[in-house]
């Protein structure tokens, strides 16, 4: 089975979910970065917002990129209104070559009104899916010149003037993903969607027996088949040189997986493997701040279900193993010491995308 492989810029790292905060960015990091994941193999690079804006980082790549697909892991919709990200999305599509994927999330309710100080005015899930289809008729718009009249609950496009409309490109579909934990958001995604981005929260479990299905569901429902869906995966990497790298390995992505597991919106997988108890009691300790007592709460056990965990040398196959029939696309956020091993991680982008 061949994969296609992906990674990710400006990504967080230990001592950002530990609360300690992240290092600046810089042009010159981001266009090294971005030249060394093509130069390695990688199918696509990716930036998050976990700080930062991801749209700006991708400009940068653009520039210092030929071949690689450039994606935003993800841009937070609600935000944004969508001429907002339709006129990013649709300049990033242009300045690149047609290689841009839009990758949208809608974030908790919570961090819209309170961190990005922005209206929670509906449900997610029927607000994204507006969302998306006003986004589809901006596109059309800007490459047709046609008037709009889009009308919808939450969001009406219904003018465009030429001095507004930035102009019909060479590339006009620009790929639309969305980030999917839960039912509705795969469904979704199965049908308006190029495809999604599975935060790495879901296990392979949950993802092989609620989140593919939803999927299918979705694109039967649009007339098309499953595999018209790219599903990207981005697992969690365990991994070391030895057994005591693999060690202190655990125990950085406890801290990690305890962040994303406190957060209520991703119970639905807690609850799927009866680790409720474990979610609520991080959610509380994350309203306490105590960052760094929520890693106890991870077991080796619950670990093995999210991760991949192994040696250098065992990683390749064991992802391959593990993503068989799961995923078509892998984002492989690599620790910082395997990432300077060049030659290994080209090997490793080699096997997976190997038949």
């Amino acid at each position: 089975m061949s994969l296609r492989v992906e990674t990710v810029m400006l990504g967080p790292d230990t001592d950002q979910y530990a609360g300690e905060g992240q290092a600046a960015m810089s042009v010159g990091r981001i266009a090294a970065e971005a030249r060394t994941a093509e130069a390695l193999g990688f199918d696509g690079v990716t930036t998050p917002e976990a700080g930062h804006d991801p749209f700006l980082p991708l400009a940068i790549a653009a520039e210092h990129t030929q071949r690689i697909a450039l994606g935003t892991n993800v841009a937070i919709a609600f935000p944004r209104s969508p001429m907002v990200t339709a006129q990013m999305a649709w300049d990033l599509q242009q300045l690149s070559g047609g290689r841009f994927q839009l990758g949208l999330g809608t974030q908790v309710k919570g961090h819209n009104e309170r961190r990005y100080a922005a209206p929670w005015t509906a449900p997610p899930g029927p607000r994204m899916r507006e969302y998306l289809l006003c986004l589809k008729a901006m596109f059309e718009s800007f490459q047709s010149g046609k008037q709009p009249d889009f009308k919808g609950r939450h969001y009406q496009f219904t003018l465009m003037s030429p001095f507004f409309n930035p102009g019909p490109i060479d590339h006009p579909h620009v790929p639309l993903y969305i980030a999917a934990v839960n039912e509705y958001m795969a469904r979704l995604s199965g049908e308006l969607c190029d495809g999604l981005r599975l935060h790495p929260i879901a296990t392979f479990r949950f993802t092989e027996e609620v989140v593919r299905p939803a999927v299918e569901a979705g694109a039967r429902k649009a007339g098309r088949e499953r595999a018209d869906v790219d599903v990207i995966g981005a697992p969690f990497l365990a991994v070391g040189r030895d057994e005591g790298e693999i060690e202190s390995a655990k125990q950085a992505l406890k801290q990690h997986i305890a962040f994303y597991a406190s957060t209520r919106t991703y119970h639905s997988v807690l609850e799927f493997h009866g680790w409720q108890d474990v979610g609520l009691a991080l959610h509380r300790l994350s309203v306490e701040r105590k960052w760094k007592e929520m890693p106890g709460l991870i077991s080796d056990e619950m670990l093995a279900e999210w991760a991949v965990i192994g040696t250098y040398d065992e990683l390749a196959g064991a992802l391959k193993q593990r993503a068989a029939g799961i995923f078509s696309t892998l984002l492989l956020d690599l620790p910082a010491r395997l990432r300077r091993d060049e030659e290994r991680v080209a090997e490793i982008i080699r096997v997976l995308r190997a038949p």
